[in-house]
């Protein structure tokens, strides 16, 4: 020890010794994270380190060297000195330190400061009409859709107040009246906004939002997904936190194709079997999920998650739902000079919104599974008129996207209001929804795209009608 470290006594030299080997990092504020699963030093425990500043905690060196040696093995009995994990990891020698002996350079992250998050309280939560009117910036259309779910909402999250309330012992209004859950189910054609009605949600409520497709669902063991799979994209949605995940929401998409097959001999594995598996996350049950992965293993960390403050949306296009349903109203038909005749629901148009439970069971939905949707929102064809609105009127509407990217050539984008009517009749032509008309946009712009950047002098660009029905090209106008 020299002249400078007696000066400064013992104790601080030790601080500063540690300190210069971890290169400047104080050990006190950075902690080692696991290569294999990513759990920071404090959640997984002490870590082996290995050559090359590998860290692997004891968890995930334990489920190795059960899967090498046998279960059972003891890691506090092994002579780390004599050990060779070449044959585990099939490279050269890895040997590693026992925790207390690791390397000062080993992987190491900032300790997170343990802060005491605010309890859920409604006050986070806006209330219904606000909802649907930040819905209305974004979503054209849909109103009824939308003020039904902005009131499920708003239930919902009251709902899970209610619930931390009585938890913490907290007295409530009207104790001891449990509200249930109320799952939404939303059922409207394709490109109708069921899926961005959503996503606009979850993001105004700022809260985790997992989009799942049913579609690849299976009943456990066969190929395909498991049900707990669309709680583990929600954990990784919060960022792998348990408790913001347990408030937050599940879309699953095309949920009509799990409907059961009418006339099958074999196992139904993609159809009522994933709605009887379905019942318990819909209902709120305890789940383990596998962290960062959708596949359960020996190596992949679990999580247990909470589904019952979950808020699960289910959407579909429901194809031939409304034959069913016009079947079930003209079998009310009678004679006489008031009676309804049985082809007056053949042209009639929002049949979709007479839909009843006893329409989805015939359509293949089982009762249990229904019971478990209470809510249910059903959106309208769109129009050619709410083409026009999408195309200019929301935030981030398509025509003011493709004006922002001009602009950034210093170009104006100008649109005809005839050029704009042919661009939605296209989109009710194709019979995609709203998702045609990015599609039809994408088409006829790529070649002012293209062009456009050429020419310095270009000052602004108006698409025409004739130039969509290819009769003639955009009216372009030079600066100055």
């Amino acid at each position: 020890m020299d002249e400078q470290d007696r000066e400064k006594g013992p104790e601080q030299t030790d601080v500063d010794r540690i300190s210069e080997e971890s290169g400047g990092k104080d050990p006190q504020e950075h902690e080692k994270i696991c290569d294999m699963c990513h759990r920071p030093e404090s959640r997984a425990g002490a870590m082996f380190v290995m050559p090359g500043n590998m860290c692997v905690c004891h968890d995930c060196m334990q489920k190795v060297f059960d899967s090498v040696m046998g279960k059972g093995t003891d890691l506090s009995k092994i002579d780390w000195s004599k050990v060779n994990l070449m044959p585990i990891a099939g490279v050269p020698f890895m040997g590693g330190t026992i925790p207390g002996m690791e390397r000062p350079d080993a992987k190491q992250v900032k300790k997170k400061k343990e802060k005491k998050e605010p309890e859920f309280s409604l006050k986070d939560v806006p209330a219904p009409h606000r909802i649907k009117a930040e819905l209305d910036d974004f979503v054209i259309g849909q109103e009824q859709a939308k003020k039904v779910v902005s009131v499920a909402v708003y239930n919902h999250y009251k709902r899970v107040y209610a619930e931390q309330c009585r938890q913490s012992g907290r007295e409530v209004p009207d104790d001891g009246v449990r509200i249930e859950k109320s799952n939404i189910l939303m059922i409207g054609p394709t490109g109708s906004g069921k899926t961005y009605l959503v996503k606009t949600l979850a993001q105004l409520l700022d809260v985790p939002l997992a989009v799942a497709d049913a579609t690849s669902l299976t009943e456990s063991g066969y190929i395909g997904d498991d049900i707990e799979s669309v709680v583990s994209k929600l954990l990784s949605a919060a960022g792998n936190d348990v408790e913001k995940a347990e408030h937050g929401i599940i879309f699953i998409d095309e949920i009509d194709k799990i409907a059961k097959k009418q006339q099958t001999t074999s196992r139904d594995v993609s159809g009522e079997s994933v709605q009887q598996e379905l019942l318990k996350l819909l209902e709120g049950s305890v789940v383990e999920v596998p962290v960062g992965s959708n596949q359960k293993n020996a190596l992949t960390p679990t999580a247990t998650v909470n589904t019952d403050n979950i808020l699960f949306i289910c959407g579909g296009a429901f194809p031939d739902l409304e034959e069913i349903i016009r079947k079930r109203l003209t079998e009310k038909s009678s004679m006489g000079f008031g009676a309804v005749l049985k082809d007056s629901f053949d042209t009639e148009k929002g049949v979709l919104s007479q839909v009843v439970h006893e329409d989805l069971r015939r359509f293949g939905m089982i009762p249990e599974f229904l019971g478990r949707l209470p809510v249910v929102v059903t959106l309208e064809k769109l129009t050619k008129e709410m083409m026009v609105r999408i195309l200019k009127e929301p935030k981030n509407a398509i025509l003011r996207q493709y004006q922002k990217l001009l602009e950034m050539d210093e170009v104006r984008l100008i649109f005809d209001d005839d050029a704009l009517d042919w661009i939605a009749e296209e989109a009710i032509r194709r019979e995609t929804g709203a998702r045609a008309l990015r599609a039809i946009l994408e088409e006829f712009m790529l070649d002012i795209m293209y062009e456009i950047p050429k020419d310095p002098n270009i000052g602004s660009v108006t698409i025409t009608r004739a130039y969509l029905e290819k009769k003639g090209g955009p009216r372009i106008e030079m600066r100055g």
